[in-house]
């Protein structure tokens, strides 16, 4: 039988976060706002949990419904079958999400309130022990959310955040986020079966999650017993989860299906990368090497090339001439090296990328930390010889 869930995921890459789920066999996939709405059986629902690279949560759907007042929060709160989730020893918490604003809006603490007052109703019915409120470490978190009269109650069966991968230590000032690093390998168009190449590559990042796509490992399968939400459910069954996981491991593919190489101007973050990769259990399948992107040669003929390049915020600031400097000299290194390639960089919406004297196919709109971006996707065609043109289409975006 199958059971609504929410992908919980950054806006910027919720096209991501549907390809993703629509791969897996989901079913009624929708977007909404910072979330994807889906639908699936147990076994299935397991098997997203370990292989999913976008989101940063999933939410199990317990209850929707209409409710005016907080009174109708608290019976909808009443009918769900809480008995399913809740074992003798479970401790809980409300979070409560408000969607409405203004001074008539029930608050985030009042919607928490009255769903926790339907929970100890309906043990009470039950004749069952109330279970006791954890707010630090509880071992099912509620979540409520009301907007315009319906209310949503979930329950969190990821627990853990699902971007927290377990592979990433410190040494590089701006890392990116293992989700976001997912969702702008899939914008790219990356599934794996061509060559990858990251060449400002920080702490490796990038690379370790086209590893894991190039390899279908699943990032997750690494996460220590218990930390997923749905393991301290009451239905939990432990017996498929294994059979799931088992499953996971042997999908894992031997070698990966093309090349998987990252480079970076400083041997520190190379090394850094390598432990990283080491961690995620990638490390031998990725080729990493230290120099300039400008000056190093392309790794292959033909791939896709994806960096987060350095902007201003990232970086400190920078004299505004040494960053245009720096993108010419990125747009001349594509022209001269990377023919027959595809281009995606992630640069800073405030920096003179337009340096790079050539058009981008595609202009995506990414939020990385608070900072504004954009993943400027190019074709790099073999034999195509670049003029002026070039410079011009990309001064006219």
């Amino acid at each position: 039988m199958n059971a609504s869930y929410i992908a919980i995921c950054s806006q910027d890459i919720i096209d991501a976060t549907v390809q993703e789920l629509e791969s897996y066999g989901a079913t009624k996939v929708e977007k909404g706002y910072k979330a994807v709405y889906f639908e699936a059986d147990q076994e299935l629902a397991y098997r997203l949990h370990l292989m999913l690279q976008t989101p940063s949560r999933i939410l199990e759907v317990v209850r929707r419904g209409g409710a005016g007042s907080l009174a109708v929060v608290t019976n909808q709160a009443r009918k769900v079958k809480w008995e399913e989730y809740f074992r003798p020893d479970s401790t809980y918490l409300v979070e409560g999400v408000a969607g409405d604003r203004g001074p008539t809006a029930p608050t985030a603490t009042l919607i928490s309130k009255a769903v926790r007052l339907g929970i100890e109703d309906a043990f009470k019915k039950m004749e069952r022990p109330l279970p006791k409120v954890d707010l630090k470490d509880p071992k099912i978190k509620v979540v409520a959310f009301l907007l315009g009269g319906e209310l949503t109650i979930s329950v969190d069966s990821s627990g853990k955040s699902m971007h927290k991968r377990g592979y990433r230590g410190e040494g590089h000032p701006a890392p990116i986020k293992e989700i976001l690093a997912a969702g702008l390998l899939r914008l790219a168009g990356y599934d794996g079966s061509q060559n990858l190449y990251d060449p400002m590559c920080g702490s490796g990042t990038i690379v370790i999650e086209g590893a894991f796509m190039a390899l279908e490992k699943a990032p997750l399968i690494h996460r220590k017993k218990g930390q997923f939400g749905f393991e301290n459910f009451a239905k939990f069954d432990a017996q498929l989860w294994r059979k799931v996981q088992d499953a996971c491991r042997e999908q894992r593919l031997s070698e990966p299906k093309a090349g998987l190489f990252a480079s970076d101007i400083s041997r520190n973050y190379i090394d850094a990368a390598r432990e990283n990769a080491l961690r995620a259990r990638v490390e031998k399948y990725i080729q990493f090497r230290s120099g300039s992107f400008f000056d190093l040669k392309a790794p292959a003929e033909s791939g896709l090339l994806i960096s987060n390049f350095p902007y201003g915020e990232r970086i400190g600031k920078r004299d505004e001439e040494e960053l245009i400097n720096f993108y010419k000299k990125v747009g001349d290194t594509l022209k001269q090296k990377y023919a027959g390639w595809t281009a995606a960089l992630l640069v800073g919406e405030d920096t003179p990328y337009k340096f790079i004297g050539l058009r981008p196919r595609r202009k995506i709109p990414i939020d990385n930390g608070g900072i504004p971006c954009r993943l400027l996707i190019f074709n790099l065609y073999a034999g195509k010889k670049y003029s002026d043109q070039d410079q011009q289409d990309a001064d006219a975006e």
